[in-house]
């Protein structure tokens, strides 16, 4: 054993510089590309969003019309990647369903060539790739939704901007424009955060100069964990064994006492609040008021309470978002999947900036393991020999 310290978790260690995004300590908000994101929220589809997080700047109604035009482009489901997902069990998770797709999607775009030794792409094909595959997204997700409850595949409409298309594939209906405005904005809230497990993993997989494709297949896989994306989920698992308000404070004695980890609450960045939870809890708000549903609000503020007066421990994102997707009519099972159709944006984002100016992420680790030890009565070679002979000559 040495004195090295170890970062479990890589905690505090900063790997490399990102332009994207950022926590502001000073205001506690979260910027895209120097914009709170409140703001963007309050304000900005979500592809204008999707601009400003691959291109750095909030788009001119030309940029955003040409964008809106080049995404309606590929808002069909693609007839293998439909098969591909209805060969998979009903029973498999969704996050299982949007992998086998993108794998599908990515196996089935040549425009790189197909060469390993240039997999990563030029810019310009990263662009048209993550555009694609952010233009994919809702229908593979509204799609899942609809095959797992027994309903047929409901085509895009032109005429429908990304939240309400997407709102109007999952459910067959043109949505009320505040449910399409609540979900916009959780959109946006969600797109981007820096380097956190998903992001990184899809840029450690682009510093092996592989492809588009690759990286977020990777950052799927990282983000379909409870401790990442899945928590949302969890939240709605959550509020639904709990049940009503007058249930919060039995219910917290003994999860507590179980020692169990309470979901939707702590964040390893937010140690005073994760600054996306207000805007998100307005828009749960707008949506309690639409569908008539204060024990929702009742329920979600209890156990906030209740919990930071007992923790100190505020909520992140996901505990304003789980209820808020339930309101709309997501099933549980599709929240994280829905988590995948706005953090692409971020995540292709990463894949560019990473590819731009690239270093191979390979960390060292500090063994712990046992000391040499040797296979009795093996005899070394000569290979073994001259390897012995190069280590003492390179210690001399």
């Amino acid at each position: 054993m040495t004195d090295t310290e170890i970062k479990k978790g890589l905690a505090g260690v900063v790997v490399d510089y990102t332009a994207i995004s950022k926590v502001n300590p000073e205001t506690n908000s979260l910027l895209y590309r120097g914009y709170p994101v409140q703001e963007l929220a309050a304000t900005q589809p979500f592809e204008a969003v999707a601009h400003l997080l691959w291109r750095g700047e909030l788009p001119s109604d030309e940029q955003l019309a040409a964008l809106r035009a080049e995404e309606r482009k590929h808002r069909a489901l693609a007839a293998n990647v439909r098969a591909a997902i209805d060969l998979l069990p009903l029973e498999a998770h969704p996050m299982d369903e949007v992998r086998t797709a993108v794998s599908v999607i990515g196996a089935s775009d040549t425009s790189g060539g197909g060469s390993v030794l240039d997999a990563s792409g030029s810019p310009e094909e990263n662009l048209a790739r993550s555009i694609r595959l952010y233009a994919a997204l809702p229908a593979i997700v509204a799609y899942g939704q609809r095959r797992r409850r027994g309903q047929e595949l409901v085509e895009p409409r032109d005429d429908l901007d990304y939240s309400a298309n997407f709102l109007w594939m999952t459910f067959g209906e043109e949505a009320d424009p505040v449910v399409v405005d609540a979900f916009n904005r959780s959109m946006v809230l969600y797109a981007e955060h820096s380097f956190n497990a998903s992001t990184f993993t899809a840029r450690v997989i682009t510093s092996t100069m592989s492809d588009l494709y690759s990286a977020v297949v990777g950052a799927i896989g990282a983000l379909k964990g409870p401790l990442h994306g899945g928590a949302n989920e969890a939240v709605l698992h959550v509020f639904t064994e709990i049940g009503s308000a007058e249930n919060v404070v039995p219910w917290l004695d003994r999860a507590l006492a179980e020692k169990r980890k309470i979901m939707g609450f702590g964040h390893r960045v937010y140690k005073k609040g994760d600054s996306r939870v207000p805007t998100m809890k307005a828009a749960l708000d707008t949506l309690v008021a639409h569908y008539d549903r204060p024990d929702v609000a009742e329920l979600y503020d209890a156990l906030e309470g209740e919990f930071v007066a007992r923790k100190g421990i505020y909520p992140n994102l996901d505990y304003p978002s789980g209820p808020a997707y339930n309101l709309i009519g997501f099933d549980t099972l599709t929240f994280t999947p829905l988590f995948i159709a706005s953090r692409v944006t971020g995540w292709t984002a990463h894949v560019m900036e990473q590819a731009a100016s690239n270093a191979l992420i390979r960390p060292l680790s500090e063994y712990n393991g046992p000391a040499e030890r040797h296979i009795e009565g093996y005899v070394p070679d000569a290979a073994d020999l001259a390897t012995a002979e190069r280590a003492e000559e390179a210690g001399a």
